[in-house]
C-alpha cells in the first residue's frame, strides 16, 4: 500500500479547547503548567505543535527529552534557558551563581535544585514579561533527572507569569511516574473516537478501505491515530485483513514497522539517520558537521526526509522518537560506533567537553583506561553540579571500560554507590552482582557486602538489617578503619530503628558492645566520625553522662566545618546526636543542612530521609503547614525511588493538627505498619504521637495507655524522655497521680540541663506540686521554653499554667495565658489543643472572639505571610526567595492584598496588619 498522506490536526475537540483556555490565560498574565500524558503514537507531540501553531504573538521555546545511557546534568534545563542568559544580572546573586554553578559556567558548591529552579522561574517571568512564553517539552520522561526536578518545581509555581509550560510524557514507560510531575495537573488522552479515526483515515490513506478491514483497524489500534496512520498506510490489504490483535504492543508493532521503512533506505542514508538519533541535542549545526566527518551531505538527509522519518530545519525532528529509537536499534554496533566518533569529532571540545566524552566513550571498541579516567573525571564534576544520578552513569560506562578486572570491580562499586544515593535502588543492585563476580579482594568483597546491606536497608528498614551490617563492620575492622566506622555507624542506625524488633545480636546494646570493641574504634581518629560513633555507643553502654562529651564534640565539629559526604551518609545521626543532647537548634541547623546538601546533589535516597526529620523538627517547631509540604515533597520522592520516609513526622503532624478522625486512622497504620516491617522506633513514634493527640483532646485515659505502651518500646533513653511529659500529664488528668510520679522520677534521672529539658521539667514538675509553689515553676517553664523554638511545648505551657490559674480561683491572670495559648494554637492550626484552651477560657468567663487574621481581612494564609513580610521591608524578589516564588508572583499578591485590605501601597500595611497574631502573647505572672 503506498505511503500515507500528511494529516491536518482533526479531533481533540475538548482537549483543544483546554489548550486554548491555558493560552488565552497567559495572554493575559496567569501561567499555568499541564502534564499531556498518554501512549506512544496517541498524538500528545500533535497537541504541543496545535499549541505552538495557536501561540499567536507568543515566543515558543522547545526541548525535546532523548533516551540516552548517560545523561549529563541540567542539559535539557541548559537547552531550555541559554537564549535567556543574557539576562541573568536581573536575578539576585545567589540564583545567578547557582545557574551559572548548574550550566557549568562557573565553580563553587553544588547548587539547590530549589534555588536553580527560583533563578529558572525568574528567567521565564522575565522573557515573558516582553511577550507571553508557550515552553513546549516533549518526552519529558527522558529529561535529565535534575532537569526535571528544576522544572517540576518551576511548574508548582507558575502563577502571576504570562507563561505556558506544557510536557509530554509517554505512560508506557518506566520512567513516567516522575515525582516532579506527578503533583502538576495532567490531561491523559486516550485514542480517537470512532468518527475521528475514521475521518483520519479518509484523509491520510490513499484509497479506498474496505470497511470491514478499517473497522477493525480502529478497534485494534484502540483509535491509536500514529498506529492508523502508520499501519495503514505501511501493511498491504492482506496483511491488514488478517489483523493483529494480540501480536505484540502498541509500541513494539510501530517500531517494528519503523525498522522495516528504514530498512528500505540505501545504506548511507541509514548511516545518516543513525547518526541522527545518537546526537540527543537535535542541533543541525553539529549533525551536518558530523555528517561531513563521515562523507555524507544533503542527498542522504533527502532520502530519509522523503519517507518522512525526519526533518531537518532549525531543529532536527523526527517524525516520531520512535523512529529515532528504530534508527539506532537498527545500526549494527560498527554503525553506531562509527556515528558517535564522527560526533565526538565535531563536537567542540572547549564548548561541550562531557557531550564529547559520551560520543567517545559510545565509540569505544574495546577497554581504555584513558578514557575510563576521564569519565571518573567528569562524574565527579557532575556530582560537584548536583547532578548525582549523571555522575553514577559515567562511572557505570567507565567500569565497562576497565580492563583490570579489580579496578573494574572498583569503578563498579562506587557506581553502585552513587546510584543508591541517587534513589536508584534496583541498578545500584544490579551494579553490585556484577561488582561480586569481580572482586579478588578482602576489602572488595566486604564492599559488595556493605552495599548490598545498605541497599537492602534503604529499601525495607528492619528486623535483619543490623546484624547484615555489623556483619560487614566487622568484616571490614582491620581492613579499612575509615570504612569499618562508617559501616558500624550504618549498624548503630539501623539497630535504632529495629529496636527491640531486632534479629538476635542486632539490638542495640549488642551493636554498641561490639563497636565499643572493635579496631576500628580503638586507633586514634581526629574526625567527627569517630567521635560520632564512640559517643553513641558509649550512650548505650554506659549512660548519657559517659556520652556527653563525645557526642558534643563530633556535633560542634560538625557544625562548624560540615563535610558534605557525610550529609549524604550520615547525617541522621548527625542531627539525632544533636537531639540527644537536648540541643534542638543544632538538632534543627543540622537537618537543614542535611535536607540542602542531599538536594543539592541530587541525592534522593538521602534527601527522603532527610525530609522525615526536617518534618519532625518543623512540626515540633508548630510551622505544621511547612511540616505539611515536607511530607508531600518526601512521600513523591520516596514512591519514585523505591524508598520510605521515616513516620515519625506524619505522625506528629497529625497530632498537633489534633483530628481524631484524621489522626488515630493514621497512627494506627503507622503502628501496624511497625510492626509488619519490624521498626521499634515507628511504633514508639506511633504511641508517643498518638498521646499527644489524646492530650490534646482531654482524653486523658486513652492518652496514659498510649504512653505506658511507648516509654520501653527503643533502647534509646531520649526518646523515651520525650514520652514521659505526655504520660505525666495524662496521669496527673486522669487521677493516676502514682504513675505520674514515677514517671517524672524517670524523667529528672537523666534529663540535660538546656531550655529544652529543664523547661519540659518544670513544667511537669509543676503539675504534681501542690499550692502556690507550682506557680514559680509554671513561670520557669514558660520563661525556658520561650527561648526555644518549641512553640507547642511553650504554648502548652501556657495552657496548663492557665488551667492551674483557674483552679486557684485566679481567672484573670488565668485568662492571660490561656488567651495567650489560645492564639498560639490557633496560629498554628494546632486545633484540638486551641479548642482545650478555648474550652478553658470559656470556664474562666472569656467569649472567644473569631481569629482576625483571615476572618477580619480575608486573607489567604499564603497572602497573610506575603503582607506580613512586605511590612516589615521585605522586597519582592526577598520575599520570592523566601517563598520560592517568582518576584512577579509576590507583585500580583500584593495587588489583591491591597484590594482586599482597602489600601494602596505598601507604606499602608503597617496599619492595616498590626502585630496580632505574629506570635506575640502574654508572659506568665
Amino acid at each position: 500500500m503506498s505511503r500515507s498522506r500528511s494529516a491536518a490536526f482533526m479531533g481533540r475537540a475538548r482537549e483543544r479547547i483546554e489548550l486554548d483556555a491555558l493560552l488565552a490565560d497567559a495572554r493575559h498574565g496567569a501561567g499555568s503548567v499541564l502534564v499531556i500524558r498518554g501512549e506512544a503514537g496517541i498524538g500528545k507531540t500533535a497537541l504541543m505543535r496545535y499549541c505552538a501553531r495557536q501561540a499567536f504573538g507568543f515566543q515558543v521555546r522547545e526541548v525535546c527529552g532523548v533516551e540516552s545511557e548517560m545523561e549529563l546534568p541540567f542539559a535539557a534545563l541548559h537547552q531550555l534557558c541559554a537564549p535567556m542568559l543574557d539576562r541573568l544580572d536581573v536575578l539576585p546573586a545567589p540564583q545567578q551563581q547557582a545557574i551559572r554553578v548548574a550550566f557549568g559556567l562557573a565553580g563553587g558548591s553544588p547548587p539547590d535544585p530549589f534555588i536553580v529552579g527560583l533563578a529558572t522561574l525568574g528567567l521565564l517571568s522575565e522573557v515573558a514579561a516582553e511577550r507571553p512564553l508557550v515552553c513546549l517539552v516533549d518526552d519529558a520522561q527522558w529529561l535529565d533527572s535534575v532537569s526535571k526536578q528544576v522544572l517540576g518545581f518551576v511548574g508548582r509555581r507558575l502563577n502571576a507569569e504570562s507563561v505556558l509550560l506544557l510536557f509530554a510524557v509517554r505512560s508506557d514507560t518506566g520512567d513516567a511516574d516522575d515525582p516532579g510531575f506527578a503533583v502538576l495537573p495532567g490531561l491523559t488522552l486516550g485514542g480517537l473516537t470512532d468518527e475521528d479515526a475514521r475521518e483520519l483515515l479518509t484523509a491520510t490513506v490513499p484509497g479506498r478501505l474496505e470497511g470491514r478491514v478499517r473497522d477493525r483497524l480502529i478497534a485494534e489500534t484502540r483509535g491509536n491515530p500514529l498506529a492508523l496512520v502508520e499501519l495503514a498506510g505501511g501493511m498491504s490489504p492482506e496483511e491488514l485483513a488478517g489483523g493483529f490483535a494480540g501480536r505484540q504492543s502498541m509500541t513494539g508493532m510501530l517500531h517494528d514497522l519503523y525498522l522495516q521503512r528504514i530498512a528500505g533506505l540505501p545504506e548511507a542514508a541509514r548511516l545518516f539517520l543513525v547518526l541522527a538519533a545518537a546526537d540527543p541535542t537535535a542541533d543541525p549545526v553539529l549533525v551536518w558537521r558530523a555528517a561531513r566527518v563521515l562523507g555524507l551531505g544533503r542527498e542522504e538527509a533527502a532520502a530519509a526526509e522523503a519517507e518522512q522519518l525526519l526533518v531537518i530545519d532549525s531543529l532536527v525532528r523526527f517524525r516520531h522518537p520512535l523512529v529515532r529509537s528504530a534508527a539506532y536499534a537498527a545500526a549494527s554496533p560498527e554503525q553506531r560506533r562509527t556515528a558517535h566518533q564522527a560526533l565526538a569529532e565535531a563536537t567542540d571540545p572547549q564548548a561541550d567537553p562531557e557531550r564529547r566524552l559520551s560520543h567517545r566513550a559510545a565509540a569505544a571498541t574495546a577497554p581504555d583506561e584513558d578514557i575510563a579516567v576521564e569519565l571518573e573525571r567528569a562524574a565527579g564534576r557532575a556530582e560537584a553540579r548536583g547532578g548525582l544520578s549523571a555522575a553514577a552513569g559515567f562511572l557505570q560506562r567507565a567500569a565497562t571500560l576497565t580492563e583490570r578486572p579489580g579496578t573494574r570491580a572498583d569503578r563498579t562499586l562506587a557506581a553502585a554507590s552513587a546510584h543508591l544515593q541517587a534513589g536508584s535502588l534496583r541498578t545500584a543492585a544490579g551494579l553490585v552482582a556484577e561488582a561480586e563476580a569481580e572482586a579478588d579482594t578482602d576489602l572488595q568483597r566486604a564492599l559488595v557486602a556493605r552495599l548490598r546491606g545498605q541497599i537492602d536497608w534503604a529499601a525495607v528498614p528492619g528486623r535483619s538489617a543490623p546484624v547484615q551490617l555489623l556483619r560487614v563492620a566487622t568484616q571490614l575492622d582491620g581492613l579499612d578503619a575509615g570504612l569499618a566506622r562508617e559501616t558500624y555507624l550504618d549498624a548503630w542506625a539501623a539497630s535504632l530503628v529495629a529496636g527491640r524488633f531486632a534479629d538476635p545480636g542486632g539490638h542495640l546494646p549488642e551493636v554498641s558492645r561490639a563497636t565499643l570493641q572493635s579496631r576500628a574504634l580503638a586507633e586514634p581518629s581526629p574526625g567527627p566520625a569517630h567521635l560520632l560513633l564512640r559517643g553513641l555507643a558509649t550512650l548505650i553502654d554506659e549512660g548519657p553522662a559517659a556520652a556527653a562529651t563525645s557526642l558534643r564534640q563530633a556535633v560542634d565539629a560538625f557544625v562548624h566545618d560540615p563535610d558534605p559526604g557525610w550529609f549524604q551518609k550520615g547525617a541522621n545521626l548527625v542531627a539525632t546526636a544533636a537531639a540527644l543532647l537536648w540541643d534542638f537548634d543544632t538538632f534543627a541547623l543540622l537537618s537543614g543542612r542535611w535536607t540542602e546538601h542531599a538536594r543539592a546533589s541530587g541525592a534522593l535516597a538521602p534527601l527522603v530521609g532527610s525530609l522525615g526529620v526536617r518534618e519532625l523538627v518543623t512540626a515540633w517547631s508548630g510551622d505544621l503547614k511547612a511540616a505539611a509540604a515536607l511530607r508531600d515533597e518526601g512521600e513523591t520522592i520516596a514512591a519514585a525511588t523505591g524508598t520510605r520516609m521515616f513516620p515519625l513526622g506524619a505522625a506528629l503532624l497529625a497530632a498537633y493538627r489534633g483530628h481524631a478522625d484524621e489522626g488515630i486512622p493514621l497512627i494506627e497504620a503507622t503502628a501496624a505498619a511497625a510492626v509488619e516491617r519490624g521498626e521499634g522506633i515507628s511504633l514508639q513514634a506511633a504511641h508517643w504521637t498518638e498521646a499527644v493527640l489524646r492530650n490534646g483532646l482531654g482524653q486523658y485515659a486513652e492518652a496514659v495507655a498510649a504512653a505506658e505502651r511507648a516509654v520501653d518500646e527503643t533502647y534509646l533513653p531520649q526518646i523515651t524522655w520525650w514520652v514521659l511529659p505526655e504520660l505525666i500529664e495524662a496521669a496527673v488528668r486522669a487521677g493516676k497521680r502514682d504513675v505520674a510520679e514515677q514517671a517524672l522520677r524517670r524523667l529528672t534521672r537523666h534529663a540535660g540541663d538546656s531550655d529544652w529539658p529543664v523547661g519540659i521539667e518544670s513544667r511537669c514538675r509543676a503539675l504534681l506540686t501542690d499550692g502556690t509553689a507550682a506557680a514559680p515553676l509554671y513561670a520557669e517553664a514558660i520563661e525556658r521554653l520561650d527561648r526555644t523554638p518549641l512553640r507547642p511545648e511553650a504554648a502548652r505551657a501556657r495552657l496548663l499554667y492557665g488551667e492551674w490559674l483557674r483552679r486557684e480561683q485566679r481567672p484573670t491572670d488565668a485568662r492571660d495565658q490561656l488567651r495567650a495559648a489560645h492564639e498560639r494554637f490557633s496560629a498554628m492550626g494546632a486545633e484540638a489543643f486551641a479548642e482545650r484552651a478555648r474550652r478553658e477560657l470559656a470556664a474562666a468567663g472569656e467569649k472567644i472572639r473569631r481569629p482576625e487574621s483571615q476572618a477580619a481581612t480575608g486573607l489567604t494564609s499564603q497572602e497573610e505571610h506575603i503582607a506580613r513580610l512586605a511590612r516589615d521591608g521585605r522586597t519582592n524578589p526577598e520575599i520570592g526567595a523566601e517563598l520560592f516564588i517568582s518576584a512577579r508572583t509576590v507583585e500580583w499578591h500584593l495587588r489583591k492584598i491591597y484590594i482586599k485590605l482597602g489600601i494602596t501601597s505598601r507604606r499602608a500595611l503597617r496599619e492595616a496588619l498590626p502585630t496580632l497574631g505574629d506570635g506575640s502573647s502574654a508572659g506568665p505572672r
